[in-house]
């Protein structure tokens, strides 16, 4: 069963000290791209929880959030003075060389730039840190199954476009020996329009013939048949089939292009349109199939 690359997945850890939440999103993308959010207290395990994302999710922009919230925790902030002495003396020499005059209560603004204020806080012990790997991986688990979920609906979708497809292409066939047999009368009567005209019957049937074969569509429908069947092949043998589906689905297009540009019919070219619109449906949503 394929799988949609768009999922989310959340866990909430309450620690004796601490609340601990974890948001895992994934969205479309052609390549693994990360963006993550680590509290320092577990920046150490970054590439660690990069392999467990990585493993698992395969393909995707997941969007990966650890938010700590403390309770009942005396948190031991600090201001760094000699952080705050240097930067006063910069903007100082800066403000004079530039004649800026300076304002008179700056002290706030010193104290919101970078480093000045920093905050104390004990490493997370292996304890915890095997509580919070856990969770990662719950929530992993949940993605997967909204991603499973998702996955269903496509692939329901999927079966319903290609089987409108099928059908659309056997409402073809009763416009097929008609189509020919007004090619055939037109060229007769084009021919019999033309004044004090010498034909020669062999040669037009030779030319009937060649042009008549240029016009038919029966390998554009054997292989259109045998690239429907297989993208429902391909659409039950697994996870991690977007990318195939996504080159079925061209070749799909390519089949249905060549049958529209030898219609030569009005109703067969309709047709051709509505089967163009089926295929760009699925077109879209193989985007989203892991």
């Amino acid at each position: 069963m394929i799988q949609s690359m768009t999922g989310f997945g959340k866990v909430v850890v309450e620690l004796p000290t601490k609340k601990v939440t974890i948001e895992i999103k994934a969205l479309n993308s052609k390549q693994l791209d990360f963006f993550t959010r680590i509290p320092s207290i577990y920046r150490e395990k970054e590439m660690e929880i990069r392999s467990m994302l990585s493993q698992t999710l395969e393909r995707g922009k997941i969007e990966f959030i650890i938010n700590v919230e403390y309770i009942g925790m005396d948190i031991d902030v600090k201001i760094n003075a000699s952080m705050v002495e240097s930067y006063k003396k910069q903007i100082e020499e800066i403000a004079d060389s530039l004649n800026i005059s300076k304002p008179a209560e700056w002290f706030p603004t010193l104290l919101r730039l970078p480093d000045v204020i920093k905050t104390e806080i004990a490493a997370a012990d292996e304890e915890e840190w095997t509580q919070v790997f856990q969770a990662i991986n719950e929530a992993i688990d949940k993605l997967c199954e909204f991603r499973t979920q998702e996955g269903k609906m496509l692939s329901q979708l999927f079966e319903q476009k290609i089987s409108n497809i099928t059908g659309l292409l056997k409402q073809i066939e009763p416009f097929e020996k008609e189509r020919l047999e007004k090619v055939k009368s037109r060229i007769t009567e084009n021919l019999q329009k033309i004044p004090d005209v010498q034909v020669d019957s062999n040669r037009l049937e030779q030319e009937m013939i060649y042009y008549i074969e240029r016009l038919d569509i029966n390998e554009e429908k054997i292989r259109l048949i045998n690239h429907l069947n297989y993208f429902l092949e391909t659409l039950n043998s697994g996870r991690g089939q977007g990318k195939k589906l996504g080159f079925i689905a061209q070749e799909i297009g390519r089949e249905i292009n060549t049958m529209g540009s030898k219609s030569n019919h009005a109703e067969m070219q309709q047709i051709v349109v509505q089967m163009k619109d089926e295929l760009e449906q699925i077109k879209e949503q193989v985007l989203n199939v892991l």
